[in-house]
């Protein structure tokens, strides 16, 4: 059990499980690791083991055979009858998480296990419970290049194209959703992250709205049910000129790449939402405050390069259909949560973004899609 890199060609399996229990973005960029695999193996059956709350970001995946969804705290008999389930039933698996449960999700499930670890002496008891390793990048490679490094050990050729699908129950749902738009052409707005530090400001989000309006645009509203969640995007919802097409708590994530695919520009913070329109290669204008865009910033669709990451760590900074924005403060992007250094706190750095730049952005976007078209 190594951590050698060196590809060795193994015969082509018939089932491959790809473990990635974590956030709904972390789960969205590991899909190149399954294209790639079902590239490579066609004939295979690919299934992915995720949590219940982020899974459904896989719905409709045209690679996927079976999503095996696990609460993010399961009971004890639970995880028991779970991991019961899993036991040796494939010929393959890839723990795309550092973390204890993922490595033993594999572990139990594969004759054969390769998986990302942390090559830390703290972190090393791991190892033994994986045919092969390939060390945790933290800071200076892209999250789906550090993915797909797990595929030169089995000498799979990788594909760096992040997947976000859909079904046609989700089409049919999107599209009598947008019904009332009438065709018209919209801007998705998504104002809400999971977390307060990747918040921007209400008096940023109602001049942005004003400006789109301008241009004979429409707005659509995205995000998920949660009450804190609909509150505050209902909240300022009511306090824009227009009335946009709110469709926050009324979407799958499925549901909402269907809306994604269909919109003239996209603009969010740093969220899963942010990383399926950059995919889909919709224009799209980010902005990013405490967290690393070399790490975490959006792939842009057709981005190819497999030996550097798309985003620099500092500063503005346009590649493809993706515009990215950057607090300007000595301090960005410091990788912590917020000023305070908890998630439930704010981050200057975006709270102090101009919507000038933020419109900017937009504008240029929009135009670069119209030369484009």
């Amino acid at each position: 059990m190594t951590g050698m890199t060196a590809a060795t060609r193994m015969t082509p399996p018939r089932r491959v499980l790809v473990v990635v229990t974590r956030r709904i973005g972390d789960v969205l960029l590991a899909t190149p690791v399954i294209r790639s695999l079902k590239a490579a193996w066609p004939d295979a059956a690919i299934d992915a083991l995720a949590f219940s709350s982020t899974a459904g970001v896989l719905a409709g995946n045209p690679d996927i055979c079976r999503i095996r969804a696990i609460p993010e705290r399961p009971g004890l008999m639970q995880h028991i009858v779970f991991i019961g389930k899993l036991f040796k039933r494939y010929d393959l698996a890839l723990s795309l998480v550092p973390g204890d449960r993922p490595t033993f999700y594999a572990f139990f499930a594969a004759r054969r296990t390769i998986g990302l670890l942390l090559d830390t002496p703290k972190e090393r008891w791991k190892q033994r419970f994986l045919d092969q390793w390939v060390a945790y990048d933290l800071a200076e490679k892209h999250t789906v290049l550090t993915y797909l490094s797990l595929l030169a050990p089995i000498g799979v050729t990788p594909r760096a194209e992040v997947v976000a699908s859909w079904g046609a129950a989700d089409q049919q749902h999107a599209e009598a959703l947008l019904a009332p738009l009438q065709s018209q052409r919209y801007v998705v707005l998504h104002l809400y992250p999971k977390f307060d530090y990747k918040l921007w400001s209400d008096a940023g989000w109602l001049t942005l709205t004003r400006w789109i309006v301008a241009q004979n645009l429409r707005i659509v509203l995205t995000g998920g049910g949660d009450s804190d969640e609909l509150a505050y995007i209902n909240g300022l919802a009511a306090q824009m000129e227009v009335p946009p097409l709110n469709l926050a708590g009324k979407l799958t994530l499925a549901a909402t790449a269907c809306v994604l695919a269909r919109a003239a520009a996209y603009c969010g913070p740093d969220t899963a939402v942010t990383h399926m329109a950059a995919a889909l290669g919709v224009p799209t204008v980010t902005f990013f405050g405490p967290t690393d865009p070399v790490k975490w910033g959006p792939w842009p669709k057709g981005y190819a390069n497999m030996n550097q990451t798309p985003w620099r760590r500092f500063g503005d900074q346009s590649r493809g259909n993706v515009h990215l924005l950057q607090g300007r403060a000595a301090c960005a992007p410091c990788g912590k949560e917020g000023c305070a250094r908890h998630t439930a706190s704010f981050s200057d750095c975006l709270l102090q973004l101009s919507p000038a730049r933020v419109i900017a952005a937009l504008q240029a976007a929009l135009s670069n899609a119209k030369n484009v078209n």
